[in-house]
């Protein structure tokens, strides 16, 4: 896929989705996030792709919401602002349930509904010279589609302040809060997020799949169901071709 604001490409197990609208930061216009969403379904139904890394081009990640195209939206009134709404909303629920991993590679900005990108994928990696944050209320808008992702990640006085104040945080401080998994030197980060893919791609497909729907699953589940639901899985994994080739050559003690 190629030729329009997203790029979709292959390699070594590993699907890169890129957002390309350098010009405009990456803004999220509807036309990026309609091919986004056509990107990760083209990822979910494809067999070579075992994880997916969401890009940026240019000099960030993404800065956020289209203001000129949003401002345009607000105008037309309560249903038309909705269903805009709503095809967000959905992207960020087509990566939740996405079965492979899905990770963030944030260069430069990712602000606002780029942030918000960021935290609805399952791993986050950051150059160490990134900043991120939800600036929205500066503007009098509300970080909303994201929230329900982010009081996941985070303790909620935390992802209250961020929202609230509207801060940008570097990449170290969103380490160290669990927005971001990992910091990267800015010099190599493209071939450490390369490296650190890559690795997560040599992982068994179906034990990727299984424990990210599981995880995800869990979320206000009681305990007793919780269990039963992790034995479902655990007895569902034994079955698995992966598995007991993975058992074999641990007890033959081979790769």
């Amino acid at each position: 896929m190629s030729g329009g604001v997203v790029e979709y490409a292959v390699d070594g197990g590993v699907a890169t989705v890129l957002m390309n609208r350098p010009g405009k930061r990456n803004a999220l216009s509807a036309e990026l996030v309609w091919e986004m969403s056509a990107a990760f379904d083209r990822a979910r139904d494809d067999r070579a792709a075992r994880v997916v890394v969401l890009r940026g081009a240019g000099p960030d990640f993404c800065a956020g919401a289209d203001l000129d195209e949003l401002a345009r939206v607000a105008e037309q009134g309560a249903e038309a602002n909705l269903a805009d709404a709503d095809v967000m909303g959905r992207l960020f629920l087509r990566i939740r349930r996405l079965p492979q991993p899905v990770i963030a590679a944030v260069h430069g900005r990712a602000l606002g509904g780029g942030c918000g990108l960021a935290t609805a994928c399952d791993l986050v990696l950051a150059a160490a010279d990134a900043e991120l944050g939800y600036p929205e209320v500066r503007i009098g808008f509300v970080p909303a589609l994201v929230m329900t992702f982010l009081r996941r990640k985070l303790p909620e006085g935390r992802a209250f302040e961020l929202m609230a104040r509207g801060d940008r945080i570097g990449a170290a401080e969103a380490e160290r809060v669990g927005l971001v998994n990992r910091v990267y030197p800015a010099e190599s980060f493209h071939d450490d997020v390369a490296a650190y893919a890559v690795d997560l791609a040599s992982r068994p497909r179906t034990a990727l799949a299984l424990t990210k729907r599981l995880l995800y699953g869990l979320e206000g589940v009681g305990l007793e169901e919780g269990i039963a639901r992790g034995s479902e899985v655990n007895a569902l994994a034994r079955q698995t071709r992966e598995f007991r080739e993975g058992v074999r050559a641990f007890l033959e003690r081979r790769r």
